[in-house]
């Protein structure tokens, strides 16, 4: 194939166009895959979808690391350390607390006072909203309760399952942090492709690392995602060398197939840099909306998603089937996730009531809604004027918190 000036040092194929992409479509079909897997325990079905050892969402999460590798790596020896760590910081630390807040303050009273009929108790009850969000602050996620509630759901007392992933990510970035001090690191793709080697040979012995470590939780789960996410380290290292070209692409996708479904217990992450490059090469022929080009939302729905699901599991939705649960829960969580970035947390608490209460009457009505898409936006503000008087006592409580 024919070759740019800028291209002429590469090996093979064209240099990755970091501009015209569909990264951010990819993550938020990652996003959107997590949501559909925690369906099936938010509704108490067994059976989820699995492959090699992992289910449908750790392999989402394990598709978001990869991509983070990539583009946290090219950040990182972009920018000083200072700028990448603000940086990072900046992307990572507020929408985690803004969640953290709406979970405490708009879905628990919500499933609180679905509970008991009332909000007494509730700012006193074991877990506290505030405790809930001091004891979480630090990414590192400690509890998962709001004052006993979720409960009466078919997983009760856990708000937001997702949040966990986020404290490893963190740790991946710091990771990349510290080596990228080293001017041979910088300079040379050799280390970063040694140290994700490295992080692969952890992973498959590690039933004589965990030993080390106590068997310690958190060093295990770091030891399994830290090979995708300097998989897309290692290729954007390369990227000066290695181009994307389809039958690469082909190859790595099918040798990270092959991989995985013969070692479940490591291949996964030791095909990070091959499902990398075959997401790149994806990334480049992959139509993309151009607001999603423009904007990330992945993130937005990955953390909101849950308690969305959860408080649809509360009134009942999740019984009246996956498809119908996951197609509002995903509405909903845009929806949510839309509105609590803008600020509007009364706003939120009204919709969320009404529009989870009128699913318990009628699920087609619900998909109705799906299927009007915008329009639905707009008729929602104009009934938030006359919200029922029932639901009053509960907002002004949660404004005074």
């Amino acid at each position: 194939m024919g070759k740019s000036h800028a291209d002429g040092g590469l090996w093979v194929g064209k240099s990755f166009d970091s501009r015209n992409n569909s990264l951010n479509l990819i993550r938020l079909i990652f996003a959107l895959a997590v949501l559909v897997h925690h369906a099936w325990p938010l509704s108490g079905t067994e059976n989820a979808p699995a492959f090699a050892g992992d289910t449908l969402g750790g392999w989402a999460v394990a598709g978001f690391f990869v991509i983070s590798g990539f583009l946290i790596t090219h950040s990182r020896f972009s920018h000083s350390l200072g700028d990448y760590l603000v940086h990072r910081v900046a992307r990572i630390v507020p929408a985690f607390v803004m969640c953290l807040i709406a979970v405490a303050a708009v879905f628990a009273p919500i499933g609180y006072a679905r509970a008991h009929g009332s909000l007494d108790g509730f700012l006193e009850a074991a877990t506290t909203p505030f405790n809930y969000v001091f004891s979480n602050l630090g990414l590192r996620m400690n509890v998962y309760d709001v004052a006993g509630t979720p409960a009466a759901v078919p997983y009760p007392g856990v708000w937001n399952g997702s949040l966990w992933s986020i404290y490893f990510e963190f740790c991946c970035y710091l990771i990349v942090a510290f080596i990228g001090l080293f001017a041979l690191v910088r300079k040379s793709p050799w280390p970063l492709t040694i140290l994700f080697l490295l992080a692969v040979a952890a992973n498959v012995f590690m039933t004589r690392v965990s030993p080390y470590a106590q068997a310690n939780y958190e060093f295990e789960m770091l030891v399994h995602l830290l090979p995708f996410f300097l998989g897309g380290a290692v290729v954007n290292v390369w990227k000066h060398r290695i181009g994307i070209h389809w039958l690469p692409a082909v190859l790595s996708l099918a040798a990270a197939a092959a991989l995985t479904a013969f070692f479940p217990a490591w291949g996964g992450g030791a095909s990070g840099a091959f499902i990398a490059y075959g997401l790149l090469w994806i990334s480049l022929w992959l139509p993309s909306p151009r607001l999603i080009k423009k904007n990330d939302v992945s993130y937005g729905i990955y953390i909101y998603a849950f308690p969305v699901q959860q408080l649809l599991a509360l009134y009942g939705l999740h019984e009246h089937g996956l498809a119908a649960y996951i197609s509002i829960a995903a509405v909903l969580t845009d929806k949510t996730r839309f509105e609590l970035e803008s600020g509007e947390k009364r706003e939120v608490v009204q919709r969320l009531i009404r529009e989870v209460e009128a699913g318990e009457g009628s699920v087609q009505v619900m998909r109705e809604r799906i299927a009007a898409g915008e329009k639905e936006r707009d008729r929602i503000q104009a009934e938030r004027a006359s919200a029922s008087e029932g639901k009053a006592g509960v907002l002004r409580q949660i404004e005074r918190m």
